[in-house]
C-alpha cells in the first residue's frame, strides 16, 4: 500500500471535517432561540470534528504527506448556497438548518465508508476512521432524531 494513496484519502476526510467545522460554525443564532436544547449538541459536534481534524492531520504527518487543511469545493459551494436560501427564506431557517446538518452528516459517512472499503488504508489508518465513523453515525442519528421531533 502506497502512502501517497492513504494520505489522499485521508487528506479527503480533512477537508469533509473542515466543511463539518465550518458548516456548524454557520449555524443561525436563531435556532439557539427557537431549539435551546440542540447548541449543546452542535457544541459536540464541533469539539469532535477538531478531534477527529487532528487526528487525520496526524495521520497524514506520520504518512509523510502534507495535509491540506482547508474546505473542500463542495463544500463551500453548499454554504454559499445555504446562505443565499437563507436570505430569501421566509419563515422556518431552523428546520432548514437540521435538514442540512443531517444531510452533510450522511454525505460525510458516506465518505467515511468509501475511503474504509477503497483498500488504500494501513491498519492504523483504518481503525482510527472506523471509530470516527462510529461517532459520526451517532451524530446522525442525534440529529436525524432532532428533526423528526422538531417536524411533529
Amino acid at each position: 500500500m502506497e502512502n501517497k494513496k492513504t494520505v489522499s484519502v485521508l487528506n479527503d476526510l480533512l477537508q469533509i471535517t473542515n466543511d463539518r467545522i465550518e458548516g456548524f460554525g454557520k449555524v443561525e443564532g436563531k435556532v439557539w432561540e427557537k431549539y435551546p436544547d440542540t447548541k449543546a449538541e452542535y457544541d459536540r459536534m464541533i469539539s469532535q470534528s477538531k478531534m477527529m481534524k487532528n487526528e487525520l492531520i496526524n495521520l497524514i504527518n506520520e504518512k509523510g504527506g502534507n495535509p491540506h487543511d482547508s474546505t473542500s469545493v463542495a463544500g463551500s459551494l453548499h454554504r454559499t448556497w445555504i446562505d443565499i436560501k437563507n436570505s430569501f427564506t421566509i419563515g422556518n431557517i431552523e428546520e432548514s438548518t437540521l435538514s442540512n446538518v443531517v444531510f452533510w452528516e450522511k454525505a460525510a459517512m458516506e465518505a467515511y465508508e468509501n475511503a474504509l472499503n477503497s483498500g488504500d488504508l494501513c491498519q492504523k489508518s483504518s481503525d482510527v476512521l472506523t471509530e470516527q465513523l462510529h461517532s459520526l453515525k451517532i451524530s446522525h442519528e442525534q440529529f436525524k432524531k432532532i428533526e423528526e421531533y422538531k417536524n411533529n
